[in-house]
């Protein structure tokens, strides 16, 4: 394992009054696996990323780095390498000079200090640029030389404080995909911090979603977005629409569930144990729900209240013969005529793609 939080627990004090920033933080992260930590602002996610940084120190629970208890640690003295928002480069040193600074502080031979840093700009994409100063480069750039400068101290963790949030959108589409890929070649374990959803989804091999100081799910990006293990974690990744239920009965992963609001029955699938009448909602994507085919289970009829298009899809707002409104994503296959709006249509999911969850 190359990275463990052990029950860590984050409490600042403010005029006598504790404000819990952390409570209960358990994970293992494997080497070379980038993980994120993703949620809304607030929750915790800074906090615990200085507390494996050093810049803060844990109020109870330990960080261990390769089996090596460093809680009360310095910065200086962990391996980790920091990537900030801001890069904190230095505008009077050239990219070459901000790439081998760290490793001119730890008084490496020239030679040494030359041949890793060629490395890294070639790597980067930032030969030919070396002596230039930070001013004289674009964002992105100075993105790079930021990244350069960290990877280039060989760290056994990297750490990334929403690095992104400075940059444009098509800019930050192509960063991280860059970040992702020199992560991946140098198999550098890495923990990323952001409140963007795609950023998370498209280079995580672990995300783990906060709330108030707490971990609510832990797993890969489709695990989350697929099977969300409560409501929170539901509502938080992409659009979903949950419909209130209760459990008819079950049998392994498969449900049987009734909705007395649409007063229906509907199947899904659940990893957990439930009994006879125990409250349960239905998670239900809106890609999910087929407006065209029609199947012998899980239908719904409604009528479109509206709908937006947006080039290779259409989404509905359709409100159901319930009452309830629904989201209905439908991919635009070009050769689909436009909707028209109150016209009734009949809906169909199917099983799988019910996911039942406790009503928690």
């Amino acid at each position: 394992m190359s990275l463990e939080l052990k029950n860590i627990r984050k409490v600042f004090k403010s005029d006598g009054v504790e404000n819990i920033a952390v409570e209960d933080f358990n994970l293992s992260i494997n080497k070379g696996e980038l993980v994120t930590f993703l949620g809304p602002s607030g929750c915790g996610k800074t906090t615990t990323l200085r507390m494996v940084s050093g810049f803060e120190v844990p109020s109870s629970g330990k960080v261990i780095l390769e089996g090596t208890d460093i809680t009360n640690d310095p910065p200086n003295k962990r391996d980790i390498s920091m990537m900030f928002q801001s890069y904190a480069l230095f505008p009077h040193l050239n990219i070459r000079e901000n790439i081998e600074f760290g490793l001119r502080i730890k008084k490496l031979p020239k030679k040494t200090v030359k041949q890793k840093a060629d490395k890294i700009i070639e790597l980067t994409g930032l030969k030919g640029m070396e002596k230039r100063r930070p001013d004289q480069i674009s964002g992105g750039q100075q993105q790079r030389v930021a990244l350069a400068r960290c990877i280039v101290m060989e760290p056994k963790v990297l750490l990334f404080d929403e690095p992104l949030s400075n940059l444009d959108a098509k800019l930050r589409e192509n960063m991280r995909l860059e970040i992702r890929r020199i992560q991946k070649e140098l198999n550098i374990t890495s923990i990323y911090v952001t409140h963007d959803q795609t950023e998370a989804m498209s280079i995580s091999d672990k995300v783990v979603i906060m709330d108030k100081g707490k971990i609510m799910q832990v797993g890969s990006p489709f695990e989350v977005y697929a099977y969300p293990e409560n409501k929170f974690v539901a509502d938080f990744i992409g659009t979903v629409n949950i419909i209130k239920a209760k459990v008819i009965a079950q049998e392994g992963s498969q449900i049987k569930v009734f909705s007395k609001e649409l007063n229906q029955t509907f199947y899904g699938i659940t990893k957990k144990a439930f009994k006879e009448g125990d409250d349960a909602n239905i998670i239900l994507r809106p890609q999910a729900i087929n407006l065209e085919k029609e199947g012998r289970e899980n239908m719904l009829c409604g009528k479109i209240d509206k709908y937006v298009f947006l080039g290779s899809h259409f989404e509905y707002d359709v409100r159901l013969c319930g009452g309830q409104n629904i989201h209905v994503l439908s991919y635009n296959s070009m050769e689909n005529q436009l909707p028209v709006l109150n016209q009734p249509i009949n809906l169909y999911f199917g099983q799988k793609s019910a996911w039942i969850i406790d009503n928690v």
